[in-house]
């Protein structure tokens, strides 16, 4: 049993009641004190951020070989991570340590407190790793069968390959931002009804994603791959993650060799990595694969995990109104499988690598993960509570994501990811 995840635990810092951050969390991120100008990673606990920096350089995580705050004192977490699952788990273990309730050298230390402790409002999130390679999947099997619906042939939804390959493609890692970046508007050449000539313009159709991302935990050579059985310890964690897309942009460039412009300006990760190890308790089976998959793609245990998602769009002078409720454990491509495939032809990867779900999207019309699936292709608005409607997202809206997974009154969280869209800079 991994010792961080027992669900008797509790910590002398206090958490309210349905915090995304309970001690059985422990995620992983970058932050920078609002009166500091040096990032240091931390993990938070219910509305306070942890400076793991200060403990390592206490001396607590000698035992897992960091003898220093050197790792800890980095912009990103890449170095940490690189370390390998056996520290990260090692290093959560020692954190449920440490802030257990139990634990009275620390509840009765008024300096660690000082030193190790912040308020949430004090401090600022920063990108969590640096990310060399960005993969975005196509891997929900309602969301694929919708769009192939509306553009391609109601009958025939699925093109041949996709139940017998994890499909993505190679996005842009440099327009990858944290949580709380504004969006601008992008622009591009769209074709306008009936044209056979595009026009330039500011995208009219531009929609938000709802997806997953995982963060690889291991670098690979040139000709290496990692297997099914291998996977869950090359991936570090996951986060929320709003791939933006502009859907007018993409219908014009996206044949023949996909999506280019039209989701290279902005996509939004939240900042807390919850790492893979706290998600475990969550597992659980994904929908069925009904056509036999090759061997490098087979898998016997529950792979999929049950992670709930909202999504909410909040007018400049409005209320958020939800108007998405997903969950992840609809994929029908699961994220071991979607490793799997991107190295079986010697892909090399890095630490710190993004790895996108794809629009995850449920059975149901209020479960769609787009804009355009709600919407259905703008034939059918969205009313929010305001009394406006929405076919697509308009300036100055603010895009909210939020998950977590629950289980025998332990909830496990990923916190938000916040987007607001602005406009076109001149």
């Amino acid at each position: 049993m991994i010792r961080a995840n027992n669900p008797e635990l509790k910590s002398w810092l206090f958490i309210e009641h349905g915090s995304d951050f309970p001690i059985q969390n422990i995620p992983f991120g970058i932050f920078k004190p609002k009166n500091q100008a040096n990032p240091r990673a931390g993990t938070r606990l219910g509305n306070f951020v942890i400076d793991l920096s200060v403990i390592a350089a206490l001396g607590y995580f000698k035992d897992e070989g960091i003898s220093s705050k050197e790792v800890f004192s980095q912009n990103t977490l890449n170095q940490f991570i690189s370390l390998g699952k056996p520290i990260w788990r090692s290093v959560r273990d020692k954190l449920s340590v440490i802030f257990d309730l139990e634990n009275r050298e620390f509840w009765n230390t008024p300096d660690f407190r000082e030193e190790v402790v912040y308020k949430i409002q004090d401090v600022e999130m920063l990108m969590p790793v640096s990310v060399g390679d960005y993969t975005d999947f196509y891997s929900s099997i309602e969301h694929a069968t919708n769009v192939g619906k509306m553009f391609r042939d109601a009958e025939n939804p699925l093109l041949p390959n996709w139940k017998h390959i994890p499909v993505g493609y190679h996005g842009r890692s440099s327009s990858i931002v944290i949580s709380g970046t504004n969006i601008h508007r992008p622009m591009g050449q769209i074709l306008q009804g009936n044209e056979d000539t595009p026009v330039f313009s500011q995208s009219r159709s531009l929609d938000f994603e709802l997806e997953m991302a995982f963060i690889s935990g291991k670098s690979t050579q040139l000709g290496q791959r990692i297997s099914i059985r291998e996977a869950s310890n090359s991936i570090f964690g996951l986060v929320l993650f709003n791939d933006l897309s502009a859907r007018d942009i993409q219908r014009w460039e996206y044949v023949p060799l996909g999506p280019f412009l039209s989701k290279s300006f902005g996509s939004i990760i939240s900042p807390w990595i919850v790492t893979l190890d706290a998600l475990e308790p969550f597992k659980t089976k994904g929908p069925k694969q009904d056509v036999a998959v090759l061997p490098y793609l087979q898998f016997e245990e529950p792979a999929n995990y049950d992670i709930h998602l909202d999504v909410f769009l909040k007018p400049e002078n409005g209320h958020e109104d939800r108007i998405c409720r997903s969950n992840f454990k609809y994929m029908y491509w699961n994220m071991f499988q979607q490793l799997a495939h991107q190295t079986v032809g010697g892909c090399n990867i890095n630490v710190g690598d993004i790895y996108g779900s794809g629009t995850i999207s449920g059975p149901t019309p209020d479960s769609f993960g787009s804009m355009l699936e709600l919407s259905w292709k703008g034939t059918k608005p969205i009313l929010l509570s305001d009394g406006s409607e929405r076919k697509f997202l308009e300036d100055n809206d603010t895009v909210i994501f939020r998950g977590f997974a629950e289980k025998n009154g332990i909830r496990i969280g990923f916190g938000e990811v916040v987007t607001k869209i602005i406009p076109p800079l001149k």
